[in-house]
């Protein structure tokens, strides 16, 4: 597997190198720890990460509830997170299919409307 430096990262997930920085910041993407006279690296899983955060703001979430979307990777949270959100929220309209961001699946729903669009 190869580990990429943050500009590769940012290149890899179509954003700048600050907005991965403000999300480290935020707490939505962890920091790797840096070695001794070395640069972080990031892996796949950081990409994918990143872009479920971009396709998640993209269909009206705010950067909380990508934050508590994100909390649900682990799976164990899956049937509370199908029964807790408002009716305005985007997860209301059903269309995740599973709670995990490193699926394949993760962005499977073209049902969900934006926030305060009509589904």
């Amino acid at each position: 597997m190869q580990l990429l430096p943050i500009s590769k990262l940012a290149l890899a997930a179509g954003v700048n190198v600050e907005t991965i920085r403000f999300y480290q910041r935020r707490g939505l993407l962890a920091e790797p720890d840096k070695p001794p006279r070395g640069i972080r690296r990031y892996d796949r899983a950081d990409v994918a990460r990143v872009l479920f955060i971009k396709a998640a703001q993209r269909i009206g979430f705010t950067l909380d509830e990508v934050a508590q979307l994100l909390q649900l990777d682990d799976g164990t949270r899956c049937s509370e997170a199908r029964t807790s959100p408002s009716a305005s929220s985007p997860m209301s309209a059903g269309g995740w299919a599973t709670c995990s961001v490193s699926s394949p699946n993760w962005h499977s729903s073209s049902t969900a409307a934006p926030r305060g669009g009509a589904s």
